[in-house]
């Protein structure tokens, strides 16, 4: 006889901004209760795009309305495009225009772009009011959504202009994860297999041998969704602000993240889980070349996530790419800079990720001129 899958809940442990993840089938239907429960009297601002509208905003509302709490939806066009400052002054101007106090809160329906946007209006309307994460991808479940990095895209570069503003509660809906594209799913899961490859050694192998009915829904995907959203608040709950051990949640970010950069963050071309699979893979191939992992690591990393369907090459992304020097420029761009010194995550081996400070560009820019032809 089969029994419906085990709701989860874990705890971030900020001291007084200490909030719970809810991981688990059927949060939409059950979110106008949570709310009521855990913030009585509270009303809100809903902020989702097109493609999630579609599918889920009627159903939140309806649980809202069912739970006495008011709320006031905007949809937004989907896309790592709608990250930008005119799209906040419209959702901040939402929010205002929906006379919400600072008691109130921005509840984020949807994946990493929304949620990222949302929480920086939270975060600056009325000098900080509450948060609520829904996401509805797989990589917001176990990434974005946790931790309260809030923030939008700039010209030069990704995430740059932000605040870090905590959620008061974030519901993770494991069966709107059914309705995502599998290269959406595909996408998130290389966030999860990131956990384990920090510091997780034993999940990593776990996810190698699982990784199907993660894919398949049920209580596989709710242990993986749980195990990385317990890695990353333990991270967090350690080093809220990124100065120390939260960096090693970057790994294969760098790299990543001036991919994207290069493609004109085209998602057609390279979505952000797509350019971290292709990234934790180079971090892994960069720390053999630099003699501190043994070469197998970075073959069984590229192995896993190629089973996975998702690109592992640089070659794997359609339409070219700039010339090694501008990806320089990207890599020199990006938030984990220090000085002008190139700080990348290496490791030393399945599950023992490092930050390395001071890595030689030169090394760098040889690796990826090497990488580009393989």
């Amino acid at each position: 006889m089969s029994h419906a899958p085990t709701r989860r809940t874990v705890r971030v442990d900020l001291g007084e901004r200490s909030y719970d993840i809810v991981i688990g089938p059927g949060l939409i239907a059950r979110t106008g209760a949570e709310i009521a429960g855990r913030l009585p009297g509270i009303r809100c601002a809903v902020i989702t795009d097109r493609n999630v509208a579609a599918a889920h905003l009627d159903a939140l509302l309806a649980s809202l309305a069912a739970g006495g709490v008011e709320a006031a939806p905007l949809v937004l066009e989907p896309g790592e495009k709608t990250k930008r400052f005119d799209e906040l002054i419209r959702v901040c101007d939402h929010v205002l225009g929906a006379r919400l106090e600072r008691g109130d809160a921005v509840v984020a329906l949807g994946g990493g772009v929304i949620g990222d946007l949302s929480g920086f209006a939270a975060g600056i309307v009325r000098r900080g009011m509450g948060f609520i994460q829904i996401p509805t991808s797989l990589l917001a479940q176990v990434d974005s959504s946790v931790g309260g990095k809030t923030g939008i895209n700039a010209s030069h570069g990704k995430n740059l202009i932000g605040v870090f503003h905590q959620p008061e509660l974030v519901l993770a809906d494991t069966d709107v994860l059914d309705t995502l594209p599998i290269r959406e799913f595909r996408a998130g899961y290389a966030e999860v297999a990131k956990y384990g490859l920090i510091d997780r050694p034993d999940f990593f192998a776990w996810l190698e041998a699982n990784w199907r009915e993660v894919f398949a829904g049920g209580e596989a995907r709710i242990h993986a969704i749980a195990t990385g959203c317990q890695a990353k608040a333990d991270v967090v709950a350690a080093d809220e602000r990124e100065s120390g051990a939260r960096a090693l949640l970057n790994l294969g970010h760098t790299f990543g993240h001036a991919l994207e950069a290069a493609t004109g963050y085209d998602g057609a071309r390279l979505v952000h889980g797509e350019g971290v699979a292709i990234g934790m893979v180079l971090a892994h191939e960069f720390s053999a070349r630099m003699n501190l992992a043994s070469p197998d690591d970075a073959i069984r990393v590229e192995r896993h996530l190629r089973e996975v369907g998702l690109p592992t090459r640089i070659k794997d992304i359609e339409g070219g790419l700039p010339a090694t020097d501008i990806l320089m420029t990207h890599i020199a761009q990006d938030k984990k800079v220090r000085r002008g010194a190139l700080t990348f995550i290496l490791t030393r081996g399945i599950g023992q990720c490092f930050v390395a400070d001071n890595v030689p560009g030169d090394e760098v820019f040889r690796f990826l001129e090497d990488k580009r032809a393989t």
